[in-house]
């Protein structure tokens, strides 16, 4: 009987798009949650409270979807892992941007009460699920198909959709921010939750024309559950990972989220300017990861966030006395820097991590050490920025906070070891993988 064809590997064009059109909606879908966060919820999910207690209380909201991130890493990795990467990437598409769709017509706490934001808390927890396992599957069916001198460069296609993400999402907060407050509590904010379901037809029919590349499809299948033998095989590695894994969201959501809430309320910018401060500077941040992703290749990403890792350290400081100068072009060079300093980590991420895995674990390790740095450096620095500023009455203590938590990734990084080529890793485990 003759053998069948063996696939045809996807363009490098057919996998940039994968990647990026699927993590572009799913950042999309959860930046928007988190500029409403800022903007909106607080009076209208939580009107019952003072506003710093009900901008807390929707930054709360905002920090559960972190908390299941690494509960859906884990399990879409452990499937990941068993099956293919081509079916979770499916799943949590529909799984983000169908909870979107749904936040986008939910009744208010004045409409139905208390039900309302529980369900709002529910509907977070789904889209953080979704979200936990997206990156993990979008960098690896672009890393696995690449050869080991490209393999930054591919797995940088998916940390594109992040400043695409802040993008598209400050865009569509931009279009509705010139309405009256009334017009924009009552309706406003939701058409970015609504225009969700329109992107999420685009991803699906890129992403089910997809295949998992033949170095997974011929790895040796996890001889226990992956996220078993992945504790028991990688313990360290998983650690480090996941606190060189908290630098990036703990500046990213400094800026996109708490920033939006301390810039109109503390400093006294427009709402409208700081959404477009923030949308100019992606395209630094789309840029560096650029670059940042080409030196990967050539000098090692290891290095180079390492690099990011230090930057991360230094800045918070400066970022902060920038925007409390209440100028404008002083505050888009703090957000034009602080999108540097994540673009040299994204730009390294997505090779890094595919390298210090195994074939077998490698879904669940690089899904699980990215929302556990996620959680940490993300769900919690929006309250604890709140809370700190409240308690001190001055920036300098969220600068230091910020800095502290990228110290702990420049730790993390600086103990990781990627001890053989890609192109040497995983020989072992080349029998063929029988079919799901």
């Amino acid at each position: 009987m003759a053998e069948p064809a063996t696939p045809t590997r996807p363009s490098k064009k057919t996998l940039f798009v994968a990647s990026l059109v699927g993590t572009s909606i799913e950042w999309y879908d959860y930046y928007i949650f988190g500029t409403a966060a800022a903007l909106a919820f607080g009076s209208v999910f939580y009107p019952k409270f003072s506003s710093a207690a009900g901008t807390l209380a929707a930054f709360a909201t905002f920090a559960v979807g972190f908390v299941a991130r690494p509960l859906g890493g884990a399990i879409v990795g452990h499937f990941g892992d068993r099956i293919g990467r081509r079916s979770m990437l499916v799943l949590t598409l529909l799984l983000t941007g169908g909870t979107t769709t749904l936040i986008g017509v939910l009744p208010t706490y004045a409409a139905i009460g208390v039900g309302a934001p529980v369900l709002l808390v529910l509907l977070r927890v789904l889209q953080g699920f979704g979200v936990g396992g997206e990156w993990g599957g979008a960098v690896l069916i672009a890393t696995e198909h690449a050869t080991p001198r490209r393999r930054a460069v591919y797995g940088s296609f998916a940390q594109f959709g992040v400043p695409v993400g802040v993008l598209t999402s400050n865009l569509a907060f931009l279009a509705v921010s010139g309405l009256a407050d009334e017009e924009f509590l009552s309706w406003g904010w939701r058409i970015p939750f609504l225009l969700s379901v329109v992107l999420v037809v685009g991803g699906l029919l890129v992403r089910t024309r997809l295949r998992d590349a033949p170095e997974f499809t011929k790895a040796e299948p996890a001889r226990r559950a992956p996220f078993v033998e992945l504790v028991r095989t990688q313990p360290a590695t998983l650690v480090l990972a996941s606190l060189a894994s908290i630098a990036p969201p703990a500046i990213g959501y400094t800026v996109t989220v708490y920033m939006l809430t301390y810039g109109t309320t503390v400093v006294g910018f427009d709402r409208t300017t700081l959404l477009s401060l923030i949308l100019a500077s992606t395209a630094v941040w789309i840029a560096t990861i650029v670059v940042a992703a080409v030196a990967s290749d050539r000098f090692g990403a290891r290095r180079v966030y390492v690099l990011g890792a230090v930057t991360a350290v230094l800045w918070p400081v400066p970022m902060f006395l920038l925007v409390d100068s209440g100028n404008a072009a002083l505050a888009f060079v703090s957000f034009a820097v602080a999108a540097l300093v994540q673009g040299i980590m994204a730009g390294a991420q997505g090779a890094l991590f595919t390298e210090i895995f195994a074939v077998r674990v490698r879904y669940s390790g690089i899904s699980i050490a990215y929302q556990l740095g996620g959680m940490i450096g993300g769900a919690v620095t929006p309250i604890v920025a709140t809370a700190l500023f409240g308690a001190s009455g001055s920036s300098t203590a969220v600068a230091l906070y910020v800095a502290a938590l990228a110290l702990v990734s420049l730790v993390g990084v600086a103990g990781l070891r990627v001890r053989r080529p890609a192109s040497q890793q995983e020989t072992p485990d080349l029998a063929a993988r029988p079919p799901a």
